[in-house]
């Protein structure tokens, strides 16, 4: 999934982006409050972490700008204010959760699971399914039945997508704009060199992923295909 951070301590934002890529997500990174403001206005992201203290704009307005824009992303708010008072205007403005520095790095990826699941489906556990693909986002592991099958970071990521939201069709672009961020060249080849070897990894699944000529790509069950 892609994330956006808007965090300008840098070794705190060095942190959080190296830890979400190395579980798959495709992280853009933003120190200026200001510059993060413009890239939401266009980009389409699963979740935005956010910093209060910020260059620029601050977070509290960053958050109003995107809930007045009518942009339900989820937001998670990080902030070094543990006053009660800022943790209720976070929410009241519109924030999905915060968490107050400094923090465990696990509760971060716990919170931010919690988030992004609740915004791809609602689904209720970290585990979702496809005919007899599942994919655990908290493991970050992918079993075919009762086989389990080794993916790249990116296959990974790919293969959440479609699983989370089965029988919708996505085009490249929109798959692309997932699984790379604004610093990784790429292009809709890639889309479909990693397609083709999510396939052959996934070969003898009951569910595959159908080519929908001129609009892109479907994850269907056994039945439905």
């Amino acid at each position: 999934m892609r994330i956006l951070l808007v965090e300008d301590t840098h070794d705190v934002g060095e942190a959080i982006v190296k830890r979400f890529e190395a579980t798959g997500h495709a992280v853009d990174w933003e120190t200026n409050g200001r510059n993060a403001a413009e890239i939401i206005d266009f980009t389409e992201y699963a979740l935005i972490i956010l910093d209060v203290m910020l260059p620029g704009m601050d977070g509290f307005e960053i958050l109003k700008s995107i809930r007045k824009s009518g942009n339900a992303v989820p937001v998670l708010i990080l902030t070094a204010r543990s006053e009660i008072d800022d943790r209720v205007s976070a929410l009241d403005l519109g924030a999905d959760d915060y968490l107050v520095k400094p923090f465990d790095f696990r509760e971060l990826e716990a919170r931010a699971r919690v988030l992004m699941r609740r915004h791809g489906g609602g689904e209720a556990t970290n585990l979702i399914k496809c005919g007899d693909i599942a994919v655990d986002r908290a493991t970050r592991s992918v079993h075919v039945g009762k086989r389990e099958i080794q993916l790249k970071r990116r296959e990974l990521t790919l293969l959440e997508v479609l699983v989370a939201r089965p029988g919708r069709v996505f085009s490249k672009d929109e798959l692309l704009d997932q699984i790379f961020g604004f610093d990784e060249a790429a292009n809709a080849n890639a889309i479909e060199l990693y397609i083709g070897r999510l396939r052959k990894k996934l070969d003898g699944a009951k569910a595959r992923i159908v080519t929908v000529r001129g609009l892109g790509y479907q994850l269907v069950s056994g039945d439905a295909a």
